[in-house]
């Protein structure tokens, strides 16, 4: 046996031993005891446990014949309708997380905490949250974010996802950019409108996607870091002062 075959029956809950029996079952026809556990190799006492076991869930059946029960194996078919019992099960199970367990949890965290924010750095840290704006609001009914840019961290901010923009035209997110500086492209499904600067002014990235905030800044050498904080509350507020000065430019 595969280990990838040992490995599906793991799944329906089989072990190694089980297995055994049950295909020396298959061999043998109806059979005592004692002929299963010679032929599968396994000592008389788990024989018997993996025989009453396997009952249980259908898999064998026995036929008594004066002191002795003789066990028979039901057709290989059998582990479909195994599956498919475990697969009802982890449907329910999956259907029940959704609708009570993970909001019930939910409800034993307080409002915010510090397990609300979330630092990240480094070209691979920058990645995950450029890859997390793209995946929460791409679940959106309307996939839309909003974004604070300015100019010197442009050149850097996608350095470790080069086809970020592609991915996020290719989803139809759409996103509304307030430059401060000059430049930025202009893309598919991007509105961008500018604050003009005069001197210098810091890298900054602020990139707002309810219910998160995710600030994007370069440290000496260009090393890029990154708090994201998930508040609904936060990002609200940042949304609200997005708009408005939107709306004056």
């Amino acid at each position: 046996m595969t280990n990838m075959q040992q490995m599906i029956f793991d799944q329906l809950g089989l072990s190694e031993r089980d297995v055994r029996i049950y295909k020396a079952l298959l061999a043998l026809g109806p059979s005592a005891i004692r002929t299963i556990a010679e032929r599968a190799a396994v000592n008389r006492g788990s024989t018997y446990e993996c025989l009453k076991s396997l009952q249980q869930r259908g898999i064998v059946t026995y036929l008594p014949k004066g002191k002795r029960r003789y066990f028979s194996a039901r057709e290989p078919e059998v582990l479909l309708q195994l599956a498919d019992a475990r697969r009802e099960q982890l449907d329910k199970a999956i259907d029940q997380l959704k609708t009570s367990v993970i909001p019930d949890l939910h409800h034993l965290k307080p409002d915010f905490s510090v397990a609300n924010v979330e630092f990240y750095e480094g070209d691979a840290g920058i990645e995950q949250v450029l890859r997390d704006i793209l995946n929460r609001v791409g679940e959106q009914e309307d996939p839309v974010y909003s974004v604070f840019s300015s100019k010197p961290i442009r050149p850097l901010l996608y350095r470790p996802f080069p086809n970020f923009t592609a991915q996020r035209v290719a989803r139809k997110i759409r996103v509304r950019a307030i430059a401060i500086g000059e430049g930025g492209e202009s893309a598919e499904y991007s509105e961008r409108k500018w604050i003009r600067t005069e001197g210098p002014v810091d890298a900054a990235y602020i990139a707002i996607y309810p219910p998160r905030c995710a600030i994007i800044s370069l440290a000496s050498d260009n090393y890029p870091t990154a708090v994201v904080i998930d508040s609904r509350e936060v990002a609200g507020a940042q949304q609200i002062i997005f708009n408005t000065l939107w709306g004056l430019l």
